[in-house]
């Protein structure tokens, strides 16, 4: 848990025990932390150098308070981490005005190969400050969307996700799920008729644009730097997105699993599910297989929805639901 800090984990092992045996010896430490005595004495030495510990004339050791020793390590790191960023601002800078006038060799990286494009595409969200932009089309080439581990730790760091689903990719196996899952950490997701091609936008810096399978039988990509190019793709992304239907799907945290009963007021979470999904234009049949319904069930629901709209045809359906709400999360 310390290791953010800097501390091994047998360091934290002696520490927590030294917590609950203040003025121990090495020995006495060693007998109850269930170590070797040699990891100790290092573990020791360790503490008393980062202030974690203190030794008496006497070498009996005591922790030193935690909210004093490690509020300290960490303020030490939280500074470290802010001239970090000033260095990043500096370093990008400088790499911008150096990229001024570069020849194209210098603006346009080409990727070859499915672990190189994959360890790109994860260094393109781990380099975004502001906001990570995408579109995201079948089949996918890097990393199906449940394994983007940059995402959620990008997330974390308050950047800005937002992605443009191609319709077809909401027919591929578990993608709603997927979705659903993205959305509760506060991705934005629409749903375009087509999408023009894969894309991934970190800040105004950085995009990565997957292509066509080499002749050798490889995916590439290219990794453009801050050029003319990829203010393009900035303004394509934009266009877009302002035209794309947003999709909503995900429900409050924590809330019970879906099932197929009727609310007494208005639509169940299912249903709203159930309309954001055929309002992105999915057929029924591959709606009703993302939600784990039978198209029976999926039409049962339709036709209730429809009477409670006061409505006789899908169309005024769905006019209805977006004037109502019907389609947000609840």
């Amino acid at each position: 848990m310390l290791d953010v800090l800097g501390l091994e984990p047998g360091d934290e092992r002696v520490y927590r025990t030294l917590l609950g045996q203040p003025n121990s010896t090495a020995v006495h430490l060693a007998d109850v932390a269930a170590v070797s005595q040699a990891h100790v004495d290092k573990a020791l030495c360790r503490l008393v150098e980062w202030g974690l510990a203190t030794r008496s004339a006497d070498e009996r050791f005591t922790a030193a308070p935690p909210a004093m020793a490690l509020g300290a390590l960490i303020s030490q790191r939280r500074d470290g981490l802010r001239m970090a960023e000033q260095a990043l601002v500096t370093f990008a800078e400088e790499h911008r005005a150096a990229m001024t006038g570069s020849s194209i060799t210098d603006l346009i990286e080409v990727v070859t190969g499915v672990d190189a494009i994959r360890h790109r595409f994860l260094q393109v969200q781990q380099a975004a400050r502001t906001q990570v932009r995408s579109f995201i089309t079948a089949p996918f080439v890097a990393l199906p969307p449940d394994e983007n581990t940059a995402e959620p730790m990008a997330l974390d760091r308050g950047v800005l996700f937002r992605a443009v689903l191609d319709r077809a990719v909401l027919a591929e196996p578990g993608i709603v799920q997927d979705a659903i899952d993205s959305q509760r950490n506060g991705v934005q997701l629409r749903v375009a008729d087509r999408v023009p091609m894969k894309l991934v936008l970190a800040d105004a810096d950085l995009g990565l644009v997957p292509l066509a399978v080499t002749p050798a039988g490889e995916p590439g990509a290219v990794l453009l730097h801050r050029s003319g190019l990829l203010d393009a793709l900035d303004a394509l992304f934009e266009t877009v997105w302002r035209t794309a239907h947003p999709l909503e799907l995900s429900g409050c945290a924590g809330e019970s699993p879906l099932t197929a009963e009727f609310g007494p007021q208005g639509p169940t979470e299912l249903d709203r599910r159930i309309l954001a999904l055929l309002l992105a234009g999915l057929t029924d049949l591959t709606a009703a297989t993302q939600l784990g319904l039978s198209p029976r069930t999926l039409h049962r629901r339709l036709r209730h929805l429809m009477d409670m709209a006061g409505v006789r045809t899908r169309i005024q359906l769905g006019a209805h639901a977006v004037r109502n709400g019907w389609t947000e999360p609840l």
